[in-house]
């Protein structure tokens, strides 16, 4: 019961805690990669543990030294492991099918959401062949539309679509910016962590640790883009850029560089924030790979 109720605990500070402590910290908008790989890390830590959480609520006591593959092989669920004399009870089911469900529950959510997407993707793009324009010099498809937008339609068959009014607003240079911005979406596959982050938020409504995950990935994303941008274009052109096409309405399936938080990442991109220390991201790869582990280290250890 104490392995039980420690890891009961680590849930619930992941999930409530954790996510309001890492939204204040002063790194996340200096290493917008970093940042991601800790919300994700979060994420994974909250399934993780909950489960393991749930396993050991619901074992019943015959099982708790033979451990979970013991319990796998009560049920039927595997071989070759301790045999038991005792055939197995409605809660040693239940500790097995509970804690796969919260596993299953946000992969499933994946699945469903990577179709659904895959095909209004589909859909956009047999629609961008009917009315748009090809622009080779840019590599793009044209829409005419009145108001500026540049964005991207990412996938198997990435597509960028820049609107007719963007054209008439954005110089060359600035054009070129944007562009560079959704070359970075496409090139990064940020469409597949937006698509995680999206998941575990439906599959965990009302969670803080879902909510503020998917809404700091989905602004941290833009910003990566930001910076990939910004190796090859001034700041200042970058910044003129968004501000043309900030007010434009992308596409819900797509990513624009007007999207997420344009103000903040204006700012950012004009009056950019002090680098971050060299070791910073080596910590936050090793503590995002450390706390989903550290559940599994409680689970195995000699708590009672």
């Amino acid at each position: 019961m104490t392995t039980a109720a420690v890891l009961a605990g680590y849930t619930l500070l992941i999930g409530t805690a954790a996510p309001y402590l890492l939204v204040r910290a002063s790194w996340l908008h200096r290493a917008p990669t970093a940042a991601i790989t800790a919300w994700l890390a979060l994420a994974a830590t909250f399934v993780v543990s909950g489960a393991l959480a749930c396993y050991h609520l619901l074992l019943s006591e015959p099982h708790v030294h033979d451990g979970l593959v013991g319990l796998l092989t009560a049920c039927g669920l595997m071989t070759g492991g301790p045999a038991r004399d005792t055939p197995p009870t409605p809660g040693d089911l239940a500790a097995v099918l509970l804690p796969a469900a919260l596993v299953l529950l946000p992969a499933l959510c994946l699945v469903r959401i990577s179709w659904r997407t895959h095909r209004a993707r589909r859909r956009q793009r047999d629609m961008l062949t009917l009315v748009g324009s090809p622009a080779p010099r840019y590599g793009a498809t044209v829409v005419d539309h009145a108001v500026p937008a540049v964005y991207c339609l990412p996938g198997r068959a990435p597509r960028i679509v820049i609107t007719s009014a963007a054209l008439r607003a954005l110089s060359d240079g600035q054009l070129r910016a944007v562009l560079a911005h959704e070359h970075a979406h496409i090139a990064g596959h940020h469409h597949l962590v937006h698509a995680a982050a999206e998941a575990f938020a439906r599959a965990f409504p009302g969670l803080p640790l879902a909510r503020l995950a998917k809404e700091q990935t989905a602004l941290l994303l833009e910003m990566a883009a930001d910076d990939r941008a910004l190796r090859g274009h001034p700041r200042e052109v970058l910044a003129a850029a968004m501000y043309e096409v900030a007010a434009g309405q992308t596409p819900r399936l797509a990513m624009g560089a007007g999207g997420s938080g344009s103000l903040i990442r204006i700012r950012r991109v004009l009056d950019p924030p002090p680098k971050p220390r060299r070791a910073t991201a080596p910590a936050v790869v090793l503590a995002s790979a450390a706390a989903p582990l550290l559940p599994l280290l409680i689970a195995c250890g000699p708590l009672a």
